[in-house]
C-alpha cells in the first residue's frame, strides 16, 4: 500500500535546532535543541528511564551529573501507572520531579521486544500487557494522546515542583519496527506504514506549540527502502528526525552504511536522532556520520553486571584481579563514585551482592557517557574532531590502526583516516 498522497505538515513547525559548528572533514556538528525546559547541547546522549525513572540513580543524581534530557516510554507508562495518575502529579516532570527536558518514545519499540505479546495490523499494534495479559491496542492517535495526556495537569491535584506541566519536551510518531534482521515483503510493508502512520500522528497531535513530533525513518536494511522513506518522511514539516529500526542485531558494516545514507539526506536545519546507540565507538562514529542525539540502555544495564565504562572500554569488577586495587575507576572521572569508592570497595559490594554497587557503577557509567558526549562537542568546536577520534581510538584499542574494521571504513567514507 502507497504512502499518503498528501503529506500532512505541522502547523508552524518549531525550528528547534541551532547549528554552532561543523567538522571541515567529516559530517560531525555541534548544535543546540532549543526546548521548552532549557537548551540541550549537541551530540547529546540520552539516558533511558523507561518507567519516569532510571534503574539505580535519582532525579537528583542525574541533574547534579549535567544531565539536560532523558527518555521515558510511552508504552509502558501507559500502562502503568498510566496517563491519568501522571496528570493529577502535575505532568510526567512532575510525577518525577524532573526540571529538564524528556523525550517519550512512540511504543513502537514493544512490536519487536514484545513481539510474542503483540500483533500489527494497520489499525495499530495490539498488546497483550506483560504485567496482567490484559489486551490493548496502540495506534498512531492512542500513542500520540497518551504523549500529550503525560504532559498535562490536572489543576489543584496537590501541592508539587511546577515544571510547566509540558510534559514530554519532544515526542515520537508510532512507527511500524521490524528486527534489523527481518528480510523480505514484510520490511516494505512496515516502511510505508510508517510513513501513513506519521500522518495519522500529526493529525492527532493537539499540542503542537508545547510538544516536538519527530518521524522515524524505516526501510531496514534495504538502501531503496530506506531512501524511499527518507524522501517521503522529510516532506513532512516536522521538527527533527529519528532514524530508527537500526542496532538490533544486523551486522556493522550493514549498520554504518545505513546510517549514512540516512544523514546523507536529512535537513541540515533539524536534529538528528539515531536510536538505540550506546556503545562508545558506536557513539563516536555516528557523529561522525552526522548524528546529534542518542539513547541505550546500555550504560545503565552494564553496571547491573558490574561493568564500569572506561575510556580503554570497561572493567569488569568483579574479578579477583580488582580486590586490592585501591584506585578509583577512572582517575579523571568527577563523579560521585569516582571521588569517594574505590575499585577494591566495588568488588566487594558485588561480591556481597549489595545493591549499592549497582548504584555507584550507574552513577559512574550516566557520567562517562555524558562526559564523553562533551569532550566530541568540544572537539568539534574547536576544529580538532579529526584528532579526537585517532586519540580516542588509539586509548580505546591500544592503537588507531586496531580499530574495528567497520568503524575504519566508516569514519574513511567522511574523510577521517586513523592510519
Amino acid at each position: 500500500m502507497a504512502a499518503a498522497v498528501s503529506p500532512t505538515s505541522l502547523e508552524s513547525a518549531p525550528r528547534i535546532f541551532r547549528l554552532v559548528a561543523e567538522c571541515s572533514r567529516s559530517r560531525a556538528r555541534a548544535g543546540e535543541l532549543q526546548l521548552p525546559h532549557g537548551p540541550v547541547a549537541t551530540p547529546v546522549f540520552m539516558p533511558v528511564g523507561t518507567q519516569a525513572t532510571m534503574k539505580g540513580i535519582t532525579a537528583e543524581q542525574l541533574d547534579a551529573l549535567g544531565c539536560r534530557i532523558c527518555l521515558g516510554n510511552t508504552y509502558h507508562l501507559g500502562l502503568r501507572p498510566g496517563p491519568e495518575l501522571i496528570q493529577k502529579a502535575n505532568g510526567l516532570h512532575g510525577f518525577m520531579n524532573w526540571p529538564h527536558n524528556l523525550l517519550t518514545d512512540s511504543g513502537g519499540f514493544q512490536m519487536v521486544s514484545l513481539v510474542s505479546l503483540s500483533e500489527v495490523t494497520e489499525e495499530g499494534v495490539r498488546f497483550r500487557s506483560p504485567y496482567d495479559g490484559d489486551e490493548t491496542l496502540l495506534s498512531p492517535e492512542k500513542s500520540v494522546e497518551i504523549q500529550n495526556a503525560l504532559g498535562e495537569q490536572i489543576p489543584a491535584s496537590r501541592p508539587f515542583p511546577s515544571f510547566s506541566g509540558r510534559g514530554s519536551d519532544i515526542i515520537m510518531q508510532l512507527d511500524d519496527v521490524v528486527s534489523s534482521t527481518v528480510t523480505g515483503p514484510c520490511v516494505e510493508e512496515a516502511m510505508y506504514r510508517s510513513i501513513r502512520w506519521l500522518d495519522r500522528c500529526i493529525a492527532a497531535h493537539r499540542r503542537q506549540d508545547k510538544q516536538n513530533l519527530f518521524a522515524i525513518i524505516q526501510g531496514g536494511l534495504d538502501a531503496d527502502l530506506r531512501a524511499t522513506c527518507l524522501e517521503e518522511m522529510t516532506k513532512r514539516d516536522v521538527p527533527g528526525f529519528a532514524i530508527g529500526g537500526l542496532s538490533g542485531g544486523e551486522s556493522k558494516s550493514q549498520f554504518w552504511r545505513m546510517v549514512a545514507l540516512s544523514t546523507s539526506r536529512l535537513p541540515k536545519d533539524k536534529p538528528r536522532y539515531l536510536m538505540g546507540v550506546g556503545y562508545a565507538t558506536d557513539l563516536v562514529v555516528c557523529v561522525a556520520l552526522g548524528c546529534d542525539m542518542f539513547d541505550c540502555v546500555f550504560p545503565t544495564r552494564t553496571a547491573r553486571f558490574g561493568s564500569a565504562l572506561v575510556p580503554t572500554g570497561n572493567l569488569q569488577l568483579k574479578k579477583k584481579q580488582f580486590q586490592k586495587d585501591f584506585r578509583s575507576i577512572d582517575p579523571e572521572c568527577t563523579c560521585a563514585t569516582c571521588q569517594k569508592h574505590s575499585r577494591a570497595f566495588l568488588h566487594a559490594l558485588l561480591h556481597s551482592d549489595n545493591t549499592a554497587a549497582l548504584h555507584h557503577l550507574t552513577v559512574h557509567n550516566i557520567a562517562y557517557q555524558l562526559r564523553l558526549m562533551g569532550a566530541v562537542r568540544a572537539s568539534i568546536v574547536e576544529k580538532r574532531f579529526p584528532e579526537f577520534v585517532r586519540d580516542f581510538m588509539g586509548t580505546m584499542y591500544g592503537d588507531p590502526t586496531l580499530c574495528p574494521t567497520w568503524a575504519t571504513e566508516a569514519l574513511a567514507s567522511v574523510g577521517i583516516t586513523l592510519s
